[in-house]
Formats: C-alpha cells, structure tokens, sequence
C-alpha cells in the first residue's frame, strides 16, 4: 500500500512540476491599490497555501466549537449516589 501512495504521490509532484514549467509566464495580480508581478506557477501555489491555511483554521474552530458543546460539565445531568438501591422493595 505503501508503494501505491507512493506513486500517486509522484505522479502529483510530476504534474505540478509540467505545470510549473509551462506556465511561466508573468502575471500581474492587481488588488485595490496594490499590485504583484510573478510566475502564473507561483501565485497559484500561493493562493493555494493560502486556501489551505484558512480553510485548516476553520476546521480547528469549528472542531473547538463542537468539542466545547459536547464537553461541557455544566449540560451533563448530574449522577445522584445514593446508598440504597433505586428499586428497593424494602423502602414500600
């Protein structure tokens, strides 16, 4: 199995090494009033990292958020202990 992850992983870092080298070109990227100049390969690798980091952090809040429902003390009923047993015949 190990091999098969492997290949595929290869065949990826193949893919975007072709892609990387065709697209060389140079882009210009305008936001506001600001501007960047760089490879199209480039500024598509950045924009991806930049995808993965904000979509990683919203995972990890809403992961927070559901784990800090479900683990709250507050909302479990509380367990009474008794010493007598709940269904005793000898308390009628």
């Amino acid at each position: 199995m190990r091999i098969v992850c492997f290949l595929i992983l290869l065949i990826l870092l193949a893919a975007v090494v072709v892609f990387a080298v065709q697209n060389n070109e140079t882009v210009t990227l305008r936001f506001f009033y600001r501007s960047v100049s760089g490879s199209l390969a480039l500024l598509i690798a950045v924009v991806y990292l930049l995808g993965m980091i904000s979509g990683w952090t919203v995972v990890g809040l809403l992961r927070r958020s559901v784990r800090g429902l479900t683990e709250r003390p507050e909302l479990k009923p509380p367990i009474a202990k008794t010493d007598t047993p709940p269904c005793s015949w000898t308390s009628l």
